[in-house]
C-alpha cells in the first residue's frame, strides 16, 4: 500500500465462527477506512471469508476478546483504530461517528453508546448488566458514561502507549480506566445497534455476560483501591 493510499483508519474486527456476517458487514466500510479481521480460533470459514473481501487477516490463536483485539491494534498501521463487533450487530457506515471527533482534535476517545434498532437487538440479561456497569463506571471514574458499546475509536500510537494488559472481556473497560486516569477527553455518542448475525459468544449469552461482569468487576476494583480524579472535557451526546 502507497503512502497516498493507506488508510486513515484500521478498524479491528476481533472474529470468532462470524462467517454469515463478514461479507455484508465488508462491503460497509467508509472511503479510508481497512478492515482487520482478528481471527481468534474459528472453525468455520470465516478467515477465509474476510480474505475474499478484501480484508488484511490476522491469526490470533489465544482466545479472548482483548487478546484478539490487542493484535489486530498491534498489526495496525493507520494513525486512527476503530474497533467494532464482527456480527453485524452494528453498521461500519456508523463509524464517522465515532471517528470524526478524533479527526477534529476535540477528544482522544470516542465510545459508542448502543441505541437497539429494534426490541429483540439488546438481550434484557445484558442490558440489565450494562446498566448496572455504568452505574459503576460513573462513580470510579466520574465520567458520564451510559454504556461501554462494541463501536469506539482512538489513535493508535495514544492506545499502545497505555499498555492495556487485559486479555479478556475487561479490555475496553481497561481503554476507558487508563485513558480517564491519563487525563483523555473522552465522548460518548450514539450508535444504532442492531440484532446480531449467528450465535453470540459474549453478552449474547448469559454465561458470556457473566464472564464479561466478572472480568470488569475485577478491573473496577483495582481503580477504587487506587483512586483518580485526572480526567476533564469529557461529554456525552444525548
Amino acid at each position: 500500500m502507497t503512502a497516498a493510499s493507506a488508510p486513515l483508519v484500521d478498524v479491528i474486527f476481533p472474529c470468532l465462527d462470524e462467517e454469515g456476517a463478514l461479507p455484508w458487514l465488508l462491503t460497509r466500510l467508509p472511503v479510508g477506512y481497512r478492515a482487520i479481521v482478528v481471527d481468534n480460533g474459528s472453525t468455520d470459514n470465516s478467515a477465509a471469508v474476510a480474505r475474499a473481501h478484501g480484508a488484511m487477516v490476522v491469526a490470533e490463536p489465544r482466545r479472548g476478546f482483548g487478546s484478539a483485539a490487542h493484535a489486530g491494534l498491534l498489526a495496525a498501521s493507520a494513525p486512527i483504530v476503530a474497533f467494532c463487533d464482527a456480527d453485524a450487530s452494528m453498521d461500519p457506515a456508523d463509524l464517522p461517528r465515532v471517528v470524526d471527533p478524533l479527526i477534529a482534535g476535540s477528544h482522544d476517545l470516542v465510545l459508542g453508546r448502543r441505541l437497539p434498532t429494534t426490541r429483540g437487538a439488546w438481550p434484557v440479561h445484558a442490558r440489565i448488566a450494562n446498566r448496572a456497569l455504568a452505574i459503576l463506571i460513573r462513580g470510579a471514574t466520574g465520567l458520564p458514561l451510559r454504556d461501554l458499546g462494541p463501536m469506539r475509536a482512538v489513535r493508535r500510537e495514544a492506545m499502545i502507549g497505555l499498555g492495556l494488559q487485559d486479555r479478556r472481556s475487561g479490555y475496553p473497560l481497561e481503554l476507558v480506566l487508563r485513558a480517564n486516569a491519563a487525563g483523555w477527553r473522552i465522548l460518548e455518542v450514539a450508535t444504532p445497534y442492531a440484532p446480531r448475525v449467528g450465535r453470540s459468544k459474549v453478552t449474547g449469552t448469559l454465561r458470556g455476560t457473566i464472564t464479561a461482569v466478572k472480568d470488569m468487576s475485577r478491573l473496577l476494583a483495582e481503580t477504587r483501591r487506587a483512586p483518580n480524579t485526572s480526567h476533564d472535557d469529557s461529554g456525552v451526546d444525548r
